[in-house]
């Protein structure tokens, strides 16, 4: 089985002026990950605008990054759907080769019971050859996991893990008090990583790090390995660029982090638009102050 923690990236797919896949800014963002403190990829996930991109761009951007990955890091893949067979179905029919396991949202907007998300997971990981990461993400969703339903579903063998993002650092309190040994538990949101850590969390699986992947994951590390003070230091300082990568959405946001840094282009898929001037100003402010280079 499997051991994550540290520092994950929720990568995101960068498309150019015309709205295609642009793998070579794919191509140097991979290798801007690997070869910085980043402990394991993620691929395929919101922040990849994966509900824009069709099943073919979806394989295609995979199968991309693994080849480029080459075994380096551990790959991890979102796979979720408000429609438990169609999703259990593509699993069975999912080419798994090169990743190691399967970050899969609850349900969204058909809003499910406790009940219900218990026996949508228990399915799911019954029928996945790959361990499953759970994630909990209520403002995406529609519906909050709870943490007896976290907890309930952390006996499975083939569940290894929450990425939580509820926001509740009660609810992830309990979590962490009560889970199996072997359970880990990722931070969903990057403005609450180093309380989450301090708390007891492996880690997280963050979006500002495909800007900030060295910084961001220096204050991960250090938090897990108790250097608390030198961990609060980092956080203060990248929590200004943090909170605006978000103000306007993702990846609206750390697209246009990225775009002045010369990562990729701001370009979103439409129901997303681009940042707006005032966000992107207060981003190179935001950058400036941290003395990133800027395109």
């Amino acid at each position: 089985m499997i051991n994550l923690n540290g520092l994950g990236v929720a990568m995101v797919t960068p498309f150019n002026e015309n709205g295609a896949v642009d793998y070579p800014a794919l191509q140097r963002n991979t290798e801007h990950l690997i070869k910085s403190d980043v402990d394991f990829l993620v691929a395929l996930g919101t922040t990849a605008e994966t509900p824009t991109l069709s099943l073919k761009e979806q394989r295609s951007v995979l199968d991309f990054i693994i080849e480029l990955n080459n075994k380096r890091l551990p790959i991890v893949v979102g796979l979720a759907s408000n429609n438990t067979k169609d999703l259990c179905d593509r699993i069975s029919e999912f080419d798994f080769k090169g990743v190691d396991a399967i970050l899969s949202a609850s349900p969204n907007y058909n809003k499910p019971s406790q009940a219900g998300i218990i026996k949508h997971f228990n399915m799911v990981a019954d029928v996945s050859p790959k361990p499953v990461i759970l994630y909990n993400v209520p403002s995406r969703t529609g519906s909050n996991m709870t943490a007896a339903t976290s907890l309930e579903l952390a006996n499975h063998k083939n569940i290894i893990a929450i990425k939580e993002a509820s926001g509740d650092l009660g609810q992830v309190d309990e979590i962490l008090r009560n889970k199996p040994e072997g359970f880990s538990v990722f931070s969903g949101d990057d403005s609450l990583t180093l309380a989450m850590i301090g708390s007891g969390a492996d880690g997280v699986i963050s979006v500002i790090g495909n800007a900030l992947p060295k910084r961001f994951g220096t204050m991960v590390h250090q938090a897990l390995f108790g250097q608390i003070i030198e961990a609060r230091d980092i956080h203060h300082k990248l929590s200004p660029i943090i909170d605006s990568i978000f103000a306007e959405g993702n990846p609206t946001g750390i697209k246009s982090v990225m775009d002045i840094m010369g990562l990729c282009s701001k370009s979103v898929r439409m129901p997303l638009v681009p940042a707006t001037k005032s966000l992107r100003d207060r981003q190179y402010s935001n950058l400036a102050d941290l003395d990133v280079e800027i395109a």
